[in-house]
């Protein structure tokens, strides 16, 4: 059995959208950057995280369980969900113009195996004036959304090129997840 350990309705929306039959376990994970720790190193740990609280949360011993983390960071800085509008104001004003990286991690993991795959995006706004910031602020999309934003919502008016995965920004990277499903469903054969 398959197991999504995220509290996400876009990451089961895009896992939905691959034809996968899963089941949601909610699962707690601390989400805090360690001292020195690359991005790309820490959203790949707590994605792996994730997995692996999913995995002992589950009476299964043959499940399968994806864990995945995405954020989004400009000049090494990661760029977590905002706290209220002014803290999602102050990161749309930094994006404002600025090429950043969304990074995704997906880890899948068993009893005796585990296996990962990384995405990483990169993303242009476009410079956003005061008024726009403050009315896309105020549909409070914002909240929940690494960098303050939703590129599948309205926040995707914000953007002007996108070169990655479209799905990966969004929350779970769809061709690196199928591909790490197969790899998983080769080694059971």
């Amino acid at each position: 059995m398959l197991y999504l350990a995220s509290q996400s309705p876009r990451r089961r929306q895009l896992l939905e959208q691959i034809g996968v039959a899963f089941q949601v376990i909610d699962v707690e994970v601390p989400e805090v950057r360690g001292a020195g720790e690359s991005p790309r190193h820490y959203v790949s740990r707590v994605a792996r995280d994730k997995a692996l609280a999913g995995l002992a949360a589950v009476a299964d011993p043959h499940a399968v369980v994806l864990g995945s983390d995405t954020e989004v960071v400009l000049d090494d800085e990661v760029f977590g969900k905002p706290a209220d509008a002014a803290d999602a104001a102050a990161m749309l004003h930094r994006l404002s113009g600025r090429t950043h990286e969304v990074i995704s991690a997906v880890w899948a993991v068993t009893a005796d195996h585990q296996d990962s795959e990384l995405c990483v995006s990169r993303v242009r706004f476009a410079k956003l004036d005061d008024a726009t910031i403050a009315t896309y602020a105020a549909t409070r999309e914002p909240f929940g959304k690494a960098g303050a934003y939703a590129i599948q919502g309205r926040g995707g008016v914000l953007v002007e090129h996108l070169e990655g995965s479209y799905s990966g920004v969004m929350g779970l990277p769809v061709f690196e997840t199928a591909r790490l499903l197969a790899r998983f469903e080769h080694r059971r054969r």
